[in-house]
C-alpha cells in the first residue's frame, strides 16, 4: 500500500503550507521579473532605433558645416558692402569653422550651454532691489 504524506510520522502541515506559500511567492516573482525583462527589452529597442550612429552623425556634420556656411556668408556679405573682398570672408569663415566647432562639442555633450553653465540663474547685475 502507498503512504500518504499524513500517513508519515513526521508530516508537519506547517511545513506543507510553507512549501505551497513559498511555490505561490517564487511564481509571483517569475512573472514580476518576466514582465519587467520584456519592458526593458522594448525601451530597449525603442532607443536602439531611434539613435542610430547614422542619424548622430548627420546631425553632427550639419551642425558644423551650418556653422562654416552661415559664417562664409556673413563675410562675403561684408565683403561685398565694404568692398575689402578677401579680409571678411576669411575672418568670418574661421569665426565660422570655431562655431561650428563649439556646435559639434555641445551636441556631444563636452562643453555645456551656457544657461547650463549659469544653473539657470540671474547674475548679480540682473538682480532687481
Amino acid at each position: 500500500m502507498v503512504g500518504s504524506a499524513h500517513d508519515d510520522p513526521d508530516f508537519d502541515p506547517k511545513d506543507e503550507a510553507s512549501q505551497a506559500e513559498l511555490s505561490d511567492r517564487r511564481d509571483r516573482l517569475n512573472r514580476m521579473l518576466e514582465g519587467r525583462r520584456k519592458a526593458e527589452e522594448a525601451d530597449a529597442a525603442k532607443v536602439k532605433s531611434s539613435s542610430t550612429g547614422y542619424g548622430k552623425a548627420m546631425k553632427l556634420s550639419s551642425d558644423f558645416i551650418a556653422g562654416i556656411v552661415v559664417g562664409g556668408g556673413i563675410g562675403w556679405a561684408i565683403d561685398q558692402w565694404f568692398g575689402t573682398l578677401p579680409f571678411g570672408l576669411v575672418i568670418f569663415l574661421l569665426l565660422g569653422f570655431a562655431a561650428g566647432v563649439l556646435n559639434v562639442l555641445r551636441s556631444v555633450g563636452y562643453v555645456a550651454d551656457p544657461e547650463a553653465r549659469l544653473g539657470g540663474k540671474k547674475s548679480d547685475g540682473d538682480s532687481s532691489k
